[in-house]
């Protein structure tokens, strides 16, 4: 036997009703036992329910955040199903969407390999709510791909990007969602040097052993990426090139200490070492009380044959737009995501969001995903914004499904 079960996600405190429709089965009048597990505090309540059109239902009131487990037997007390979950969430969570996002990688208008329609419109298909095309100083490749989405109307969301090299500066940085190209400001040299001379000067007991350039270049560049309204990222330190990391562990322990940029880079498609080294630096500054929001990026160079869709982030936000995106991730509303594939799944970030996550895993992405697919191949095929216009109503359908903010419990 199938179920259909909505809503699937219930805000704490407060009264709903759980629908379960019996699939693929005749209409009976047969007395159901419904058993509902609270996973973290144990308890246990047991419902009988007699299904009006296929439909068991009964009014529910979850009271603590977390998830809820339930087996649903026959009157002879056996198990006709192998158990499913809803998600209860405080109103702070209950009240912000989902959404999958890649903040770094690349096309070939630098060292990738496929042009930026092309990535966006596959990242589509993967899955993803939103993108940055992140080139290496390169903010025009991001454009492209915000312009190929123009006329199509889709709910995928798509910002412009660029990964930033300051001259004479080791330490890798992303502007996400910035309005105007950091890059192009540096080339004005003479401006750039004359300002980074102004943070040196301002510089107070500052550490010796750590180039004042590097870090004064740093914070020039994290400054004029939030003067153009974007996220600053602080990209992978631990990455391991030219048989060292990228980062001096004396500076990565300033930045933290002084939190000059937006986020970090927690994870991204570089090698598990580093990888490992980043989230084991990110727990030791959490036992230091320093709370860092982060992100999870694929840095892919290549669609098919490198990390795109292996790790990524979620991002807890009212809407998707740049700006509640940008407040959420600083508010820390946000996980990182590595999916390997044969691998299984790691995540990373606050606790209850970790635990959330997990259930959005096997309870909503699926499904979402699938829809992205739809969507993606539709306008990959047809290349029209009318056959592509459906899908976004479907996704944002299926929101309402899983939450039912706006329907009242029903199927």
């Amino acid at each position: 036997m199938k179920f259909d079960v909505y809503p699937k996600i219930f805000e704490t405190h407060k009264k709903e009703i759980l629908n379960i429709k019996l699939l693929y089965e005749k209409e009976t009048s047969n007395e159901y036992f419904v058993e509902i597990y609270g996973m973290d505090t144990g308890e246990k309540r047991i419902l009988a329910l007699k299904p009006k059109n296929r439909i068991l239902s009964t009014e529910l009131e979850l009271k603590k955040e977390q998830e809820y487990r339930i087996i649903i037997k026959d009157k002879d007390n056996i198990g006709i199903n192998e158990g499913f979950s809803v998600y209860a969430c405080d109103k702070d969570l209950f009240y912000k969407n989902p959404y999958k996002g890649d903040l770094h990688m690349h096309t070939n208008r630098s060292d990738g390999l496929e042009c930026p329609e092309y990535v966006a419109l596959n990242m589509r298909k993967m899955g993803f709510d939103f993108i940055a095309i992140t080139d290496h100083r390169n903010y025009n490749a991001s454009l492209e791909a915000v312009e190929s989405f123009k006329n199509i109307k889709s709910d995928f969301l798509i910002l412009p990007g660029e990964e930033v090299h300051p001259p004479d500066n080791y330490v890798h940085i992303i502007n996400f969602g910035g309005k105007e190209s950091i890059n192009e400001k540096m080339k004005d040299e003479e401006t750039y040097r004359k300002e980074v001379e102004e943070i040196i000067q301002n510089l107070e007991d500052f550490p010796e052993f750590i180039d004042k350039y590097v870090y004064a270049s740093c914070v020039w560049c994290f400054e004029k990426i939030r003067e153009s309204g974007g996220l600053s990222i602080f990209c992978h330190p631990f990455w391991i090139t030219k048989n060292i990391y990228n980062v001096p562990l004396n500076l990565v322990d300033y930045m933290f200490e002084k939190k000059p940029f937006c986020a970090f880079e927690l994870l991204g498609g570089h090698e598990t070492e580093s990888n490992n080294l980043q989230t084991a630096y990110y727990n030791n500054s959490r036992e230091k009380q320093q709370k860092i929001p982060i992100v999870g990026v694929s840095d892919a160079h290549g669609i098919h044959n490198s990390y795109a869709g292996w790790f990524y982030t979620v991002v807890f936000s009212e809407t998707l737009t740049l700006d509640d995106l940008k407040k959420n991730i600083k508010k820390f509303y946000s996980v990182a995501v590595e999916s390997i594939p044969n691998e299984g799944t790691r995540i990373y970030g606050e606790f209850r969001l970790v635990k959330f996550t997990e259930f959005l895993l096997r309870e909503y992405f699926p499904v979402h995903d699938n829809r992205c697919f739809i969507e993606g191949s539709i306008i990959e095929n047809e290349k029209t914004a009318e056959t592509a216009d459906f899908q976004g109503e479907l996704l944002e359908g299926l929101l309402n499904k899983y939450y039912n903010r706006n329907q009242g419990g029903k199927i």
